[in-house]
């Protein structure tokens, strides 16, 4: 399910890299958000109720802290919020996120933690602390394409 789940969040962070660089509205891109948000929400929640010990419950916090961030950000893209509040929800995601790196055993998935908390840090720079970032919308594209969609489709190839 892994393997599905970073298919669509690769999209996703493609979608909102190109909204970041202005060519697709806000609004326009919510409904998508709002589809991968489910998406992972739903398959976390498939995960917790198979979980038979801590690290499974570990796991689907994982999924969870990206089901959130593009259900809340869905919810700012709508309404056209300011994001202040995501801003401060990607600090807490990206300091979260230190941790699941210091637990994976794969130096991939290290490595896709640890740029994860970057992306994350970066979104708290710029909707909580209100930083202009020129980077962000290239960087969120970047990491759209090197950390989920591809080894997404990896994961769907049975090639990772």
């Amino acid at each position: 399910m892994l393997g599905i789940a970073l298919f669509f969040i690769g999209a996703v962070l493609i979608v909102n890299g190109v909204g970041l660089s202005g060519r697709i509205e806000a609004r326009d891109s919510a409904p998508f958000n709002l589809l991968v948000g489910l998406l992972a929400l739903f398959i976390n929640a498939i995960g917790i109720l198979r979980a038979g010990a801590d690290p499974d419950f570990f796991g689907a916090a994982g999924g969870l802290l990206f089901a959130f961030t593009y259900l809340y950000l869905a919810v700012v893209q709508w309404w056209g919020l300011k994001g202040v509040g995501l801003g401060w929800y990607c600090l807490f995601v990206a300091i979260s996120a230190l941790a699941f790196a210091s637990t994976a055993g794969d130096i991939r998935v290290i490595t896709m933690w640890l740029i994860w908390a970057s992306l994350w840090f970066f979104f708290f720079l710029a909707l909580g602390l209100g930083k202009q970032l020129r980077f962000l919308a290239g960087y969120t594209v970047l990491v759209g394409i090197a950390t989920c969609w591809v080894p997404g489709l990896m994961m769907l190839m049975g090639k990772w």
